[in-house]
């Protein structure tokens, strides 16, 4: 009985499905030829524009060619008569699913991809983002390592990272070091901001131009409150941080200049 359903079925649709068999076959060897051209080419675009790493460049090409190689048996069961409408919509369901389990995962994997892209910062620049400030050690497709001042290794999401402000302190060649310095009422201001431009301008590291700024920044009871900010490059910025208050210290001292002090009310008692 299952002879004559095996002959009956050469005998009939044999030729038709030796055809079938044939043009699979070539399907998938023309195929897979078409998707590695496409995956080389994909791959060489992304190299050559050199704004992507060679590990997140090799990973891409490796999920372009499963895509592909995923239509392409699609297709072939199609020339089967195999009816994919259901088994792509079973495929797309787990998608969904696969995806509200690991939303997390794959929001901060679609960060690290336009982090990869974009470049807003590299490793070895010191940055504030995600709520955390120090150097960057890693830019990986899921986290980015960061190195803080107290010497802390913290890990931050790339989607947290992608959704907050970013702040490169390494992009530009150089930075403003913001200080503050307090003189008496009874110190002439015009004479303790004379005195501190060379001292100032001779710490090493500070840049000739621009000139450091010190200017009355605002006025207190204790006294006027002075704003000193001499430029460095980002290499040096704590270097000139810290000497920058030193030479504050040196030369207040050696005008003789008082300490500031908050004045007392004195009341009467009737």
């Amino acid at each position: 009985m299952n002879m004559e359903v095996v002959w009956n079925f050469l005998s009939t649709q044999g030729a038709d499905f030796a055809l079938k068999i044939v043009g699979a076959i070539a399907a998938w060897i023309i195929g897979r030829w078409l998707i590695g051209i496409a995956v080389r080419l994909i791959g060489r675009a992304l190299e050559k524009g050199k704004k992507i790493d060679a590990t997140l460049t090799h990973y891409l090409k490796s999920i372009i060619s499963v895509l592909l190689t995923l239509v392409l048996v699609l297709a072939i069961l199609d020339i089967f008569g195999i009816k994919t409408t259901s088994f792509a919509a079973l495929l797309a369901g787990a998608g969904l699913a696969i995806g509200a389990a690991w939303s997390g995962m794959l929001g901060n994997f679609a960060a690290g991809l336009f982090l990869q892209v974009l470049r807003p910062y590299k490793v070895g620049d010191f940055i504030n983002a995600g709520g955390t400030l120090g150097t960057v050690k890693e830019l990986g497709l899921f986290a980015t390592t960061v190195l803080t001042p107290d010497n802390v290794l913290t890990v931050v999401g790339n989607n947290k990272v992608f959704a907050d402000n970013v702040q490169n302190f390494s992009a530009e060649p150089f930075r403003r070091v913001d200080c503050v310095a307090k003189v008496a009422n009874s110190v002439d201001v015009l004479d303790a901001i004379a005195r501190l431009r060379p001292v100032i301008a001779a710490i090493p590291n500070v840049k000739d131009t621009p000139a450091p700024d010190i200017e009355i920044l605002q006025f207190t009871p204790e006294g006027p409150l002075l704003c000193v900010r001499p430029y460095t490059h980002t290499d040096h910025y704590w270097q000139v941080y810290f000497d920058t208050h030193k030479a504050i210290v040196s030369t207040f001292g050696a005008a003789g200049y008082p300490t500031p002090e908050t004045p007392m009310a004195h009341r009467t008692v009737g």
